[in-house]
């Protein structure tokens, strides 16, 4: 089976999708202005039949219109890491988890360690909502798009929008 690619822009940069029919496989936010040289990709206007969906939804998601996906999934991670991708699916449209409560979800309070680990390697950006998980504090912790993007992505999806006041 032939691995499809196609970059598309969004807010917060481009976005890499890569999958076939078997279903999407990475999501990757690209920290290039330059998608084709940075990446050595070929850019094109034709998204493969295989990743449409994908940069649909995607692009409603951003716009607001979307807050679940629905899509074929095919990451490669180790049973552990699929175990917590899994859970990190459960966590709902503008909720937050701390990384021990995601510990708690998998039914082990021990692994919070191994349960950071295998957020950090999310390969779905976004669709699997790693974003979603901060620390027991509250605090923005550590995120593979970084903490200006998690941020970005925490206040889109927040219910209560805070207005300007001046």
């Amino acid at each position: 089976m032939e691995i499809e690619i196609c970059i598309i822009n969004s807010p917060l940069g481009y976005i890499k999708i890569i999958g076939d029919a078997d279903g999407i496989s990475s999501i990757i936010i690209l920290n290039t202005d330059l998608p084709a040289e940075a990446e050595g990709e070929k850019i094109t206007d034709v998204i493969p039949e295989c990743l449409q969906d994908c940069a649909y939804q995607l692009n409603e998601y951003f716009e607001g219109s979307r807050k679940q996906f629905d899509l074929k999934l095919n990451p490669e991670g180790t049973a552990f890491q699929k175990k917590v991708w899994d859970a990190l699916s459960t966590i709902p449209y503008g909720k937050t988890v701390s990384y021990l409560e995601l510990s708690k979800t998998i039914g082990d309070v021990k692994a919070i360690r191994a349960v950071a680990n295998a957020n950090g390697k999310n390969p779905l950006w976004i669709v699997i909502p790693c974003h979603r998980v901060i620390g027991s504090d509250g605090s923005l912790t550590g995120y593979a798009g970084g903490l200006h993007r998690k941020k970005w992505l925490l206040d889109h999806e927040n219910p209560y929008k805070q207005q300007l006041l001046f």
